[in-house]
């Protein structure tokens, strides 16, 4: 039986769900069984969990700032509250009961802000010196610039480096990183590109978009998905 990977949808505004395929063929590619999770009640996210063997967090709009006591930036974008707070919910259970977690883009803001981390709401206004071009203008499965990856990370051990080229599609970034997480990847201007977790089975956040790479032949970005997919054991195997 193939591991059963819930995928979370971006929401619009007007609440019409849309995921791009690369996502879902990433967890086919790696093996898995990809079903997307509707932005729904909180109150059934016990239940989802409970048919999940692990969750992948997608990109899409800015996190509500509200969420880790803030107020909004001029520059803040987006924001999908409904889907904040499902979402904080689903990997905040799914944290509890060790399930693996794969965080892409917004998904590795989402992780760090569910465990009580902060982001910069805009690099760009309120990070302090030069950065990179983190909104890339190259094709989506360019890579644009390098990460350094910690060494001993189970993300140098997945790469089998511990420098990478990565593709870059984002305007926030991580701030505070609590205990809980592990820093595994710096851009060279010191935005914070990859953590994961200290004690957890597999909970993995980066801040690029694998699935897009991978698409285009990556082979570390196929080996993230396959390390992720790997240890997403199904109960009724």
């Amino acid at each position: 039986m193939k591991p059963i990977i819930g995928i979370t949808p971006d929401v619009e505004k007007d609440d019409k769900h849309f995921l791009r395929n690369d996502y879902m063929q990433a967890i086919i590619r790696a093996g898995g069984l990809p079903f997307i999770i509707p932005i729904g009640d909180e109150a059934d996210v016990a239940q989802i969990v409970g048919l999940l063997d692990g969750l992948l967090l997608t990109g899409g709009n800015d996190i509500n700032p509200i969420l880790f006591n803030e107020e909004p930036h001029t520059h803040l974008g987006e924001v999908s509250p409904s889907r904040d707070l499902f979402e904080l919910e689903l990997a905040r259970q799914m944290l509890a009961v060790d399930k693996p977690i794969l965080g892409i883009c917004r998904g590795l803001q989402l992780l760090n802000v569910a465990v009580g981390g902060t982001l910069y709401q805009d690099i760009q206004q309120q990070y302090k010196g030069p950065i990179l071009q983190h909104l890339q203008k190259a094709p989506d499965a360019h890579p644009s610039h390098f990460v350094q990856l910690a060494k001993g990370s189970l993300l140098a051990k997945i790469a089998g480096s511990e420098r990478i080229q990565v593709n870059s599609f984002h305007h926030q970034a991580l701030k505070d990183v609590p205990t809980v997480f592990n820093i595994s990847g710096i851009a060279s201007d010191g935005i914070i590109e990859a953590v994961e977790s200290v004690d957890k089975q597999f909970v993995l956040g980066v801040q690029w978009h694998p699935e897009l790479l991978a698409s285009n032949g990556d082979v570390v970005s196929r080996r993230i998905f396959e390390e992720f997919v790997g240890v997403c054991v199904n109960k009724n195997s």
